[in-house]
C-alpha cells in the first residue's frame, strides 16, 4: 500500500477548495446574494456604493460563512464517503481514503474527519505538516478520524 504525501494531498486540496467554493459562490452570485457582508462602518459604505448590497438584502446584514461551512462540509463528507472514496481533486490524482481496515468511511465519520481538519489548521497548520513526517502519512484529522489516504493505480 502505498501512502498519498503531503504534496499530493496539498493539490488535491487546492483543486477540492476551488471547486466547494467556487460552486458556492456561483449558486450564490444567481441567486443575487452577496457573497460578502459588512458590519459596519466605512468599508461597508464603500460596498453599499459599489453593489455588493444591492437587491433584495440591501439593508440587511447576511453571515455568508456559514453557508460557505455547511457546502464544504457536504461537499467532502458526501465524496470523501461515497463509493468513490475520494473527492474529485483526489479522484484526478488517483488516491481515495479509507479506515484502517481498508474499508469505506462513512458519511459520519468523514464529517469528524471535516470538522477534524480545524484542529489540523491551528498553531500554523502543524496538523497539516505532520502529514510530511508520519510513516502512514497521516495529518492530525486523519488520527483523529482514523482514516489513511492512499494512492490507487
Amino acid at each position: 500500500m502505498h501512502y498519498s504525501g503531503f504534496w499530493r494531498r496539498l493539490t488535491a486540496g487546492l483543486i477540492d477548495h476551488i471547486l466547494a467554493y467556487g460552486i458556492v459562490g456561483i449558486i450564490l452570485s444567481l441567486l443575487k446574494m452577496p457573497v460578502f457582508s459588512c458590519q459596519t462602518g466605512y468599508n461597508c459604505i464603500h460596498a453599499v456604493n459599489a453593489g455588493v448590497n444591492n437587491g433584495w438584502f440591501n439593508n440587511v446584514h447576511v453571515n455568508w460563512s456559514g453557508w460557505l461551512i455547511v457546502s464544504a462540509w457536504l461537499y467532502f463528507s458526501f465524496f470523501e464517503s461515497s463509493k468513490y472514496q475520494a473527492t474529485p481533486g483526489m479522484m484526478l490524482l488517483s488516491m481515495r481514503i479509507e479506515d484502517y481496515q481498508k474499508k469505506r468511511i462513512s458519511f459520519w465519520r468523514a464529517t469528524g474527519r471535516f470538522f477534524a481538519s480545524y484542529l489540523s489548521s491551528l498553531f500554523l497548520c502543524i496538523g497539516y505538516i505532520m502529514i510530511a513526517f508520519t510513516p502512514r502519512k497521516q495529518g492530525l484529522h486523519d488520527y483523529i478520524a482514523k482514516t489513511l489516504v492512499v494512492t490507487v493505480k
